[in-house]
């Protein structure tokens, strides 16, 4: 807290005065960090230019552009916190449950509107698909961390679009097929 008071250029106590602990100022970057984040939801997953599987992709897009401009260093605060402080912290352990619902709503919309429209299997629920949507992609992000590059983050996107968000009556031959004319075409470049 220290650091943060002295690039802030304030006092100590003021930091003290105004945050009552530690978990209240974690709390409250948490939330600041949280709003950040739905309005890249709303922004992406509302945008009914595009079919609601399409809206999934593009947020996931926005995401990696967002993870490449800070050079894959820096991945998400939520993740991050619920590595690092929810074995230490029952408020922030809370905080974050309470997060991961809020997030996956919006999916699990999308999700059911894809599920609707026959561009996702119907086999699962939307919330659970919601729920591994996010634990998965909270995982990549971590791996992309450790290597400092996109590798998890397009390996996820990939199987994720081509099993379980797969388009109904495709085959798995044919998105082989498609996967290695991608690779072809990558290549001649």
């Amino acid at each position: 807290m220290r650091d943060i008071c002295a690039a802030a250029g304030a006092p100590q106590g003021s930091f003290t005065n105004h945050f009552r602990s530690k978990e209240a100022f974690a709390t409250e970057v948490l939330d600041q960090y949280f709003d950040y984040l739905k309005g890249l939801v709303r922004e992406t997953l509302n945008d009914e230019s595009l079919t609601p599987r399409q809206r999934l992709k593009r947020y996931l897009d926005v995401i990696i552009g967002k993870l490449e401009s800070d050079g894959w260093r820096i991945g998400c605060l939520i993740g991050d916190l619920s590595l690092e402080a929810s074995s230490h912290s029952k408020r922030l352990r809370d905080r974050l449950d309470a997060i991961f619902q809020k997030w996956r709503t919006p999916f699990a919309s999308c999700i059911a509107a894809a599920q609707s429209a026959g561009e996702i299997d119907s086999r699962f629920d939307a919330t659970e698909l919601a729920e591994f949507l996010l634990a998965s992609w909270e995982g990549a992000i971590l791996r992309m961390k450790v290597e400092r590059r996109p590798a998890a983050l397009e390996r996820f996107k990939t199987i994720i679009f081509e099993t379980v968000f797969k388009v109904p009556g495709t085959s798995a031959k044919r998105s082989a097929n498609r996967r290695r004319g991608r690779k072809a075409i990558g290549s001649k470049s």
